[in-house]
């Protein structure tokens, strides 16, 4: 049998990296039962594989359902394979291309090898939630939208927007909260964990769960994760995001890109440093003798860690060093035959895939991040011609040897 914390020592671990506990006096009650009882709490994290892998915004939910499994809960992990079908409308201004469940299924299968990275197996719960939404009927689903309105469904920030701006709204989409409530019923949750864009559905499922009979389960909401670019939300779809799965070299390249302004904050969210390693790292930030490159550096090595090992993060800072601070090319880089005499420079970076598309490449030509043995290259139709071996560098980690 778990004995549990205090339920204050338990809430100063749950308040850390949090932006609302909804109602937080009802959480305190939930945990007073719990310590009482020494019954565990039930955690809830969705997960909607609509893409096959998880990104560094992820990990910052999935570090606060870490924290619940460190206090003696268990963490129920739903790999949305159904509810991905429809797609989240949060944060949309339109209706994304539905996936079948076949797809979603495939994607899922990742989710939890590369969650395993941060949750423990030990206290862990998978569900997959075709294995209740698949099987409702029209008639469960007639009663299921009879819990809830209209209005109260088009209340949300998203569909207003939408809207007034006189976009569409599919059906399918209005369905989407209540599928996600369901969830909640189905494995009778008392704690709900997502992002501050799942605020709306987070709540539709405490409603939903009164409807039919449960305690409403109490909601935190965590913070959402500038990319890379430092504009938008991360998203892979969006070419601004850390995945869990990206190379040790790739995790720490990207992180040195990331502006200054959010260091402290990748610090904060992605990194499990002590309270007082983030203290030091602010008072660093604001001193104006630090280079935020020093920074960066250290921020690289502890995510390389985290996702790898602490050999893989000492190589990855040590083959930075290498390339950016002294100017060398890598020892390991892939190596590329070109069988012409002749062939444009534009068509070997989509064929040794430093680009995706030819107008990528001819946009990277005209921003200068194009260069041949150290030359740079600015004339989009730049013809290669096959005289000798050279080293193709494109922006400032692609490097492929040219071989002729």
């Amino acid at each position: 049998m778990t004995t549990f914390p205090s339920v204050k020592e338990q809430m100063d671990i749950i308040r850390k990296r949090t932006v609302e506990i909804i109602p937080e006096d009802e959480l305190e009650k939930k945990l007073e039962v719990c310590v009482k009882e020494k019954k565990p709490l039930r955690v809830k994290l969705g997960c909607d594989p609509s893409r096959p892998d998880l990104h560094i915004g992820h990990s910052v939910v999935l570090q606060k359902l870490r924290d619940f499994q460190d206090l003696g809960h268990t963490a129920v992990l739903i790999i949305g394979d159904f509810t991905a079908m429809i797609g989240d409308p949060s944060g949309r201004n339109k209706t994304r291309p539905p996936l079948t469940l076949e797809e979603t299924r495939i994607n899922g299968k990742t989710y939890f090898e590369q969650a395993s990275k941060i949750l423990s197996e030990k206290n862990l719960e998978i569900r997959y939630n075709s294995e209740w939404l698949d099987k409702m009927t029209f008639s469960d689903v007639i009663r299921l939208t009879s819990k809830y309105t209209v209005s109260q469904i088009l209340e949300r920030d998203d569909f207003e927007k939408r809207m007034s701006a006189e976009q569409p709204i599919s059906l399918h989409e209005l369905l989407y909260p209540l599928s996600q409530a369901m969830d909640s019923v189905a494995v009778k949750s008392d704690v709900e964990l997502g992002g501050t864009d799942q605020k709306f559905n987070l709540l539709v499922g405490r409603a939903i769960q009164e409807a039919y009979g449960q305690s409403p389960q109490c909601i935190i909401t965590t913070e959402l994760l500038e990319g890379t670019d430092g504009v938008e939300k991360m998203s892979k779809s969006l070419n601004n995001a850390i995945c869990f799965n990206d190379s040790p070299k790739d995790i720490f390249g990207k992180t040195m890109s990331i502006p200054d302004t959010l260091i402290l904050k990748y610090f904060k969210l992605t990194t499990t440093l002590p309270d007082s390693e983030i203290t030091k790292i602010e008072k660093l930030l604001q001193d104006p003798e630090t280079n935020p490159r020093d920074l960066k550096v250290q921020l690289g090595y502890e995510l390389v860690k985290r996702y790898y090992d602490e050999q893989s993060a000492g190589f990855a800072r040590e083959e930075f060093e290498k390339v950016f601070s002294r100017k060398e090319i890598p020892e390991d880089i892939p190596e590329y035959t070109i069988q012409d005499s002749e062939i444009k420079l534009v068509t070997v970076m989509k064929d040794t895939n430093t680009a995706e598309s030819t107008s990528e490449a001819i946009r990277l030509i005209r921003q200068g991040a194009v260069s041949i043995d150290g030359h740079k290259i600015t004339d989009e139709k730049f013809v290669i011609k096959a005289e000798k071996d050279f080293i193709l560098k494109v922006g400032k980690r692609k490097f492929v040897k040219i071989k002729v």
